[in-house]
């Protein structure tokens, strides 16, 4: 947008509380303001605001829910017609060789790795349910608007969020659709946009929430959602593997899960602190799909859907400041995933309750835009702190000791603290996952098979699947700190693991036609939200920012 521009000053509207993301956090948070709010006869106003062209578009995760935040906030819930129909009925691991695969014997595992008692879902179809639920109970949810702006108060607490401007074309000038952001002000700013999220990345920054925290770490999940022969479907199944077609020494593993109407969901999740960056997450998942175990499970079935979404992975250890001056970070905004589980539905939910108690006590106190202190101060000692405390060694151990002896001894420190104690205290993380990746001509390449189109597929039509869509005539949110940079670094030293990495083709380097020279190109409109390339670009030289309101992936069933 031209400097010289002078902008329209913003529509504004107030409320109590403000809520970013549609997510279990987010709603959560708003069902249980409205259910306390309603046991005093108070009328709090609460909106939350989704990016995604309508709640449930932008989830995606395996999912498997734990039920324990869901029998606290809506107990009546297993007497009605919800998205949670399948129990899981069978609870299988296994350690995968190229032509094999060894079952764990369950009495083995820690019991916090009991899935039974848990149901498979698509998370954003039970999203799309906890909205129904807290728009009935008077929750304005407003899908189709990114919050792209915190506002700040005079103390510099924050007072609010400011939706992005529509109507900017690529070249950054106004077009005739232009609309100025709507500022939304709130007593209390509640953040449950999920992985690094931009909204959350700036207030950690600015109010330094991870000083004195471990490293934030993260993976990526990639999911593909199939209809298979009814033969080969196992109503309530659950499968985990590690080992092939990953290395010993990187992190990871698979998902199978079947739910009802002969859908099998199967997924796979990458540690980005792996160091070979001629590695890519997306061809392991083809290439999983390969193993003679796993191929017939597919083989005659159809491919109904794709996705693929960050994972937080730093659990107890790395989780931030929750609390900043005028509100509180939820969810996987927090990092509250259980990585050994692949769960964080629960903690979110959980997370966003226990917000929502600390917002209404403060309401009631008379108070406004402060810091949600209790809510940092408790967390550790509720189930949340709980459920990661048990885990925080498993992903540290895993990092230094490679598959074998890190899953090994990971178990283990599951099972002392089952008991109340570690062999090992609270280990490090070390680094950050972008510091992990080694020079190209360090690394061996990775050969990966091309996709036949029935079992295995490219990234385009993998794409397609998700049915991403940007307004074209808009600026670029992937944002390029430095273009010598990109080229001196990561084509020239790592090269160009970003055409690796990401899972929807969006970073690509081209020779330009007329000079025949190395270009970076960004195809932001295949973008899916998944972040990847904000957390493992080497310099970390891109920025994820959000599009305009209603961008990116529109996942029915995920």
């Amino acid at each position: 947008m031209s400097d010289a521009m002078e902008l329209p000053e913003r529509e504004s509207m107030e409320f109590d509380v403000v809520i970013v993301g549609a997510g279990p956090a987010g709603l959560a948070a708003a069902i249980r303001i409205k259910q306390l709010a309603n046991d005093k006869g108070e009328d709090l106003s609460v909106v939350v605001l989704e990016k995604g062209s309508e709640v449930g578009a932008h989830i995606l995760s395996g999912a498997v829910v734990d039920p324990i935040a869901l029998d606290r906030l809506l107990p009546e819930w297993r007497e009605e017609d919800t998205p949670l129909k399948t129990e899981v009925k069978e609870d299988i691991f296994t350690f995968m060789g190229p032509a094999g695969s060894i079952r764990l014997p369950n009495f083995a595992m820690p019991p916090l790795m009991n899935n039974h008692g848990n149901y498979i879902v698509s998370l954003g179809n039970v999203c799309r349910w906890m909205a129904e639920k807290a728009e009935a109970l008077g929750v304005e949810i407003y899908p189709g608007f990114a919050a792209a702006e915190v506002l700040y108060g005079e103390n510099g607490e924050v007072i609010g969020v400011a939706t992005g401007d529509m109507g900017v074309g690529k070249d950054g000038e106004v077009k005739d659709t232009y609309m100025r952001g709507m500022a939304l002000l709130g007593k209390y700013v509640l953040i449950g946009e999920g992985v690094r999220g931009s909204i959350a990345k700036q207030l950690i920054a600015n109010y330094k929430l991870d000083e004195g925290r471990e490293p934030a770490k993260f993976g990526i999940g990639i999911k593909e959602l199939w209809e298979v022969d009814p033969s080969k479907h196992k109503l309530g199944r659950v499968q985990h593997s590690f080992g092939w077609p990953l290395d010993l020494k990187t992190g990871g593993g698979s998902f199978l899960y079947h739910l009802e109407d002969n859908q099998v969901v199967v997924g796979f999740v990458v540690h980005l602190n792996y160091s070979n960056p001629w590695l890519s997450p997306f061809e392991e998942l083809q290439r999983f799909k390969t193993h003679p175990e796993i191929r017939d499970v597919f083989e005659g079935g159809k491919r109904l859907a794709y996705g693929a979404r960050a994972i937080t992975e730093g659990g107890y250890q790395s989780v931030p400041k929750l609390s900043f001056p005028g509100g509180a970070l939820l969810g996987c905004s927090a990092g509250l995933v259980n990585v050994p589980r692949i769960k964080g539905s629960h903690n979110a939910m959980l997370s966003g309750m226990l917000a929502a108690e600390k917002v209404v006590e403060a309401l009631a106190d008379g108070r406004t835009n402060d810091e949600l202190a209790a809510y940092e101060a408790e967390w550790r000692d509720t189930d949340i702190g709980k459920d990661l405390k048990k885990v925080r060694n498993v992903k540290p151990l895993w990092s230094k000791l490679g598959t074998i002896g890190g899953v090994a001894l990971g178990g283990l420190d599951m099972w002392t603290n089952t008991f109340g104690f570690s062999l090992f205290g609270t280990l490090s993380h070390g680094k950050p996952d972008h510091a992990y990746l080694k020079p190209a001509d360090q690394c061996k390449k990775i050969e990966y098979p091309k996709p036949d189109g029935k079992l295995t597929f490219d990234r385009l039509s993998s794409v397609f699947l998700s049915n991403t869509n940007h307004e074209e005539d808009q600026p670029i949110h992937l944002k390029l700190k430095d273009d010598a940079l990109q080229m001196s670094s990561e084509l020239k030293v790592f090269a160009g693991p970003s055409n690796r990495y990401c899972p929807a083709g969006v970073y690509e380097w081209r020779k330009d036609d007329e000079t025949g020279a190395d270009k970076f190109v960004i195809n932001n409109q295949n973008c899916v939200h998944c972040k990847t390339c904000d957390i493992k670009d080497p310099n970390q030289n891109i920025n994820w920012t959000v599009p305009e309101g209603a961008g990116g992936p529109n996942y029915p069933n995920m």
